[in-house]
């Protein structure tokens, strides 16, 4: 990691993390390192734990509830729609148990896709008599027509990842979300990769459920996350177990023999159990306070910087772009290859013993920069590789 203070705009975002002691780091697709803030609110927290005779009733709802609110402003949603998870197959399987199914009905997901889309939706086939159907790409990647062309009256369900997590392709959500709503399916994304760190309107994006983990983008721990559920799927979901925190009436903790507890008609009826976890909220929160305060939009155009410039440095008879060039097209970060798959392992463990940190992702090298990362860290990539 360069020492030099890494600046967007007039503020020194670099200050916010501790340092990484001579490692450029380049790997947050894969967990994030958590900033000096949420450090801060995890000590807190654990003061409430060591004395907590500090602890009062209503923080078991007021932390939930205020991480709710973040997530709400950052996605353009309602806290009602949100239910805090402990990452996104819990989302994913709130989906998948929700839905009312028939036998034959059809879901949709991506060949190649992350490994939850294949452990949520397989078990369903033997489960309730669905059919997953796996779409392969018309080109190099993955877009909105190739799921669009699928589509057939048997689907319900598209499940699909926003931006994939082996190549940094980004789909063109609000055009998938526009042709299944045509036929009355529905849109569940994977935005573990994306939310944080491009701008999301779930209101523009039509999608009708969105799935997260909160340890990359979100710059929380591991073990957080979010499911957003659209309003309008709220009540046509089926009811099944729930959280008891989450029923009317549960936070009167003097009052607590609820025989026939009513889940509150919101999405927090799937809140992972416990929800009220102070250290991972109280990190998790302090996180987002500061995603929200850099703004999507802001970490979208440093990063596109970045990856525009380490692609335009290739030495292309080393290694190449293995992720679209238009940013548009894009995530948050950008993938690399050499000429052969056992070229790109060698590269990798390279730039491994070279301290500079990525991720080796079905044979491409993931290079996921942030607001702490600045041009020379691209120079040093450039340096491992043509050395």
């Amino acid at each position: 990691m360069a020492t030099a203070a890494t600046t967007t705009g007039a503020i020194d975002w670099r200050q916010e993390w501790h340092e990484f002691e001579g490692v450029t780091y380049l790997n947050l697709a894969g967990q994030s390192p958590i900033p000096k803030a949420a450090i801060r609110a995890l000590q807190r927290a654990v003061e409430w734990k060591k004395f907590p005779q500090q602890i009062p009733d209503t923080a078991f709802f007021e932390v939930p509830n205020r991480v709710r609110a973040s997530i709400a402003k950052l996605i353009g949603g309602s806290p009602h729609e949100i239910a805090l998870t402990t990452g996104a197959s819990t989302g994913a399987t709130a989906v998948a148990y929700g839905l009312k199914w028939r036998a034959g009905d059809e879901v949709i997901t991506a060949s190649g896709e992350f490994p939850l889309q294949y452990s949520t939706w397989r078990p369903m086939e033997e489960r309730e008599g669905i059919k997953l159907k796996v779409v392969p790409p018309a080109g190099a990647f993955h877009t909105a027509d190739d799921f669009v062309a699928a589509l057939t009256p048997r689907t319900r369900l598209v499940s699909v990842s926003h931006v994939r997590f082996d190549n940094g392709a980004m789909l063109d959500a609000a055009k998938l979300a526009a042709a299944c709503h045509a036929q009355g399916a529905r849109l569940l994304l994977d935005v573990s990769q994306s939310c944080g760190a491009v701008p999301i309107d779930v209101e523009r994006s039509g999608a009708d459920f969105l799935i997260c983990a909160g340890y990359k983008w979100l710059l929380g721990p591991f073990g957080t996350g979010f499911f957003w559920c659209r309003r309008e799927q709220l009540e046509t979901m089926r009811p099944g177990p729930f959280y008891w925190m989450a029923a009317e009436g549960a936070d009167n903790f003097s009052a607590l023999a609820l025989s026939d507890p009513k889940p509150a008609l919101a999405a927090r009826r799937w809140d992972a159990a416990e929800t009220a976890n102070y250290y991972n909220l109280a990190a998790l929160e302090a996180s987002l306070e500061l995603v929200l305060r850099a703004g999507t939009a802001r970490i979208a155009d440093h990063n596109h910087a970045l990856v525009d410039l380490l692609f335009s440095r290739l030495p292309l008879d080393r290694c190449v772009a293995a992720s679209p060039a238009d940013r548009a097209l894009r995530g948050p970060y950008g993938c690399v290859q050499a000429r052969s798959q056992e070229k790109t392992q060698a590269l990798y463990e390279k730039l491994r013993k070279e301290n500079v940190i990525t991720s080796l992702r079905e044979g491409k090298i993931r290079i996921s920069p942030y607001l702490y990362n600045n041009e020379r860290d691209i120079d040093r990539v450039i340096s491992v590789i043509t050395a």
